[in-house]
């Protein structure tokens, strides 16, 4: 099949038709012959795998039971109406299927005597097992072929689909007809030695199993070929990007100077732990070679990354550079600056704010400073890459949380210098399958040690009935001369409510803790008053700091042992994490009290749970990345996490190593792809990849 062909729509396809075609890409997609191979199945039925309801036993395993609608209703409850429907398997035995919610809409979807299969956990009330708001598929008289043993692929369908006839049935049907005319014109992209040395399945092969599979085995070969063949052409794309920027020419720095040396030996108070003296090593390492550093930093909260930033542009002063760093907000961005003049005035080196909230005066007098080389180090938000905002010379540039910026944001950062320097750095420790994905292209460094004295904060789980105890152990705390934070979720579509909330939670607690000082600081107010409200914490004249932000509690304490989290349900894992690294920064024992609803949901439970069980920030953002998936990881708009249609970097370590292996192994045989055995390969490549930006979470 040639790849002409595999990109034409859908349309033409024999039983699809045009308005066929517009739901379908409406759906899910589907525009082209090609995007319809890769339409996968969503599940598979087959007699291995459909329980008889004789057979069933409660579970917390999900479990397909295949059956014919007997009766149907809505049946009045003691709070609410639920609708109920009782199928019966071909043995003659029934069960229940339960939906508590979308009881209208719901009650329309079956009719008497249809099949259908229903997926998920069986519990037993009274006589009746049943299954509360299962997944369940309409099966066509052709799914009797189930009693055969032949495996049924469903697929992924919707009420749209359903109406203009696109059922599981129908979709099969049009990828038989595919097969059957033009199955063996379809091309094997890779060369002999990649297929042989990773015991894959060829291509073509693959594709009919995943739709049609003969048996179980057959269909384990087709997802591991066409798992590993998405992975593949990503790190193919990151091994050539890895490649080229070989020849990339950067500012080419000598050893450390005085700059450097008085920073590390003097200034500091503490001596660099050894994950940092590493960093900082690889820093130096690749800013020695002539070509530009493109580094990530990644570092648990508290790990000490800002120290190795700090160092990086005293190494780049040293060698007659400036320096930029990059916050994600003015908040960061301030709280940044305060932090680098603590370091930098001892050694009599000037440091500049640009953020757009200055006043006129103020830019011009930062923009002047930068122009003329007088500050070698300028600090501030996306504002430092504007228009406008010229530096003299340029040779590091240090991005803080990266991934909150876009890719074009970041190489605004090129036209600033000479190809300056890279550093990257993220306090969301990333697991190492996503960090493969993201970051191949990359050289990482990671901070994993904690600086010494530091005790792991101790994380409890609360609910309102212990809120009496809760105060009790605060006041304790408080009456130690301990500071503490008290922290409200703000989420932009309920802000005026979260806030009312938040405002409410701070006069209660001035109620409760007449005796010490209560402060607040949300969004709302002026960033004056903001500073102001956080600088008298920092300086021990607030007891309790109530917040309705992550960031706004970017200050570092080492006073502040408690934070109490209000409705922890309603945050993300990694917000969560966040937020425990803003204590336990002294040899005092810190602690984290999360506040949560009684009722969570199962996902809301499980990231609970992580929280009191670790405070490993990397096993953190495993669980994270679990729950979540790769594409909201970050927020898949900012990420640029391209799509895996059927691999998953959660579950599929494995073969993610082997692809990248594959990948790098074929760049270093053929950096150009030249070589006539690879030609099939290229053209795939250039034809479905290489054409997209690479908008991974790297530069460029």
């Amino acid at each position: 099949m040639s790849d002409d062909f595999l990109r034409e729509p859908v349309r033409y396809l024999k039983g699809v038709g045009e308005k066929r075609a517009d739901v379908w890409a409406e759906a899910h997609g589907v525009r082209t012959v090609r995007d319809l191979l890769h339409f996968y199945p969503r599940r598979y039925l087959d007699r291995s795998t459909v329980s008889m309801v004789r057979d069933l036993k409660e579970s917390t395993e999900s479990v397909t039971v295949v059956g014919t609608v007997r009766t149907k209703g809505v049946v009045p409850g003691r709070n609410k109406k639920r609708f109920e429907l009782i199928f019966e398997d071909p043995r003659g035995d029934t069960m229940k299927a339960v939906w508590f919610q979308g009881v209208w809409w719901i009650r329309k979807a079956f009719e008497n005597g249809e099949r259908v299969a229903f997926h998920g956990k069986v519990q037993k009330y009274g006589r009746w097992f049943s299954m509360t708001h299962p997944d369940f598929d309409k099966l066509d008289a052709d799914a009797a072929a189930l009693d055969t043993g032949r495996i049924v692929a469903l697929y992924p369908g919707g009420q749209a689909m359903d109406k203009v006839g696109l059922t599981s049935r129908a979709v099969r049907r049009v990828v038989y007809d595919l097969f059957k005319e033009h199955g063996l014109k379809l091309q094997e992209s890779f060369p002999d030695w990649i297929t042989e040395r990773f015991g894959l399945m060829e291509g073509r092969v693959a594709l009919r199993a995943i739709h049609f599979p003969k048996d179980q085995q057959e269909l384990a070969r087709a997802k591991q070929r066409l798992k590993f063949e998405e992975f593949f052409y990503i790190q193919l794309l990151l091994a050539l990007t890895r490649e080229e920027r070989q020849e990339f020419a950067g500012p080419r720095f000598d050893n450390p100077g005085d700059y450097t040396r008085q920073f590390v030996r003097e200034v500091l108070p503490f001596e660099l732990t050894g994950a940092q003296k590493r960093a900082l090593r690889d820093v130096i390492d690749d800013t020695q070679t002539g070509l530009q550093m493109n580094r990530l930093v990644q570092g648990d909260v508290g790990s000490g990354k800002t120290v190795v930033a700090v160092a990086a542009m005293m190494h780049a002063l040293d060698n007659g550079f400036q320096s930029a760093f990059m916050a994600p907000t003015e908040i960061l961005a301030e709280q940044h600056y305060a932090n680098l003049q603590k370091y930098l005035d001892p050694l009599g080196v000037e440091t500049q704010l640009l953020i757009g909230s200055q006043t006129k005066t103020e830019r011009e007098a930062a923009l002047e400073a930068i122009a003329s080389g007088r500050a070698p180090v300028a600090v501030g938000t996306h504002a430092l890459i504007q228009e406008g905002v010229t530096f003299e010379d340029l040779g590091m540039a240090i991005v803080d949380e990266q991934h909150r910026f876009g890719v074009a944001q970041r190489a605004e950062i090129f036209s600033k210098g000479r190809n300056p320097h890279m550093l990257l750095m993220t306090a969301t420790p990333i697991p190492r399958s996503l960090a493969m994905t993201l970051y191949g292209d990359l050289d990482v460094s990671v901070i994993d040690e904690m600086p010494p004295g530091r005790k792991p904060v101790e994380t409890r789980l609360r609910t309102e009935k212990r809120r009496g105890e809760m105060y009790a152990f605060l006041r304790d705390k408080l009456e130690q001369s301990q500071q503490a934070y008290v922290v409200y979720p703000l989420v932009e579509e309920s802000e005026k409510v979260d806030l009312k909330d938040a405002v409410s939670g701070y006069e209660k607690l001035q109620a409760q803790f007449e005796d010490f000082t209560v402060d607040i600081v949300h969004g709302q107010m002026k960033s004056d008053d903001k500073d102001a409200a956080m600088a008298r914490f920092k300086a021990g004249e607030t007891d309790i700091l109530v917040s309705t932000t992550v960031i706004e509690v970017g200050v570092d304490v080492p006073n502040a042992t408690v934070m109490i989290i209000e409705h922890a349900e309603r945050f993300g894992l990694s917000q969560l994490h966040q937020l425990r690294g803003r204590v336990g920064r002294s040899d005092v024992q810190s602690y984290c009290i999360l506040m949560a609803s009684y009722k969570q949901s199962a996902e809301a439970k499980e990231r609970l749970q992580a929280m009191v069980r670790t405070t490993d920030g990397f096993e953190i953002s495993e669980v994270d990345l679990q729950i979540r998936g790769a594409g909201d990881f970050f927020g898949t708009r900012q990420s640029g996490m391209p799509d895996l249609k059927i691999a998953d970097v959660t579950e599929d370590e494995a073969i993610l190593e082997e692809a990248r292996e594959a990948a790098f192994a074929l760049v270093e045989r053929d950096p150009d792809l030249q070589d006539p055995k690879h030609q099939l390969l290229r053209d795939h490549f250039e034809r479905y990849y290489a054409k997209r930006k690479l908008g991974f979470a790297r530069v460029g």
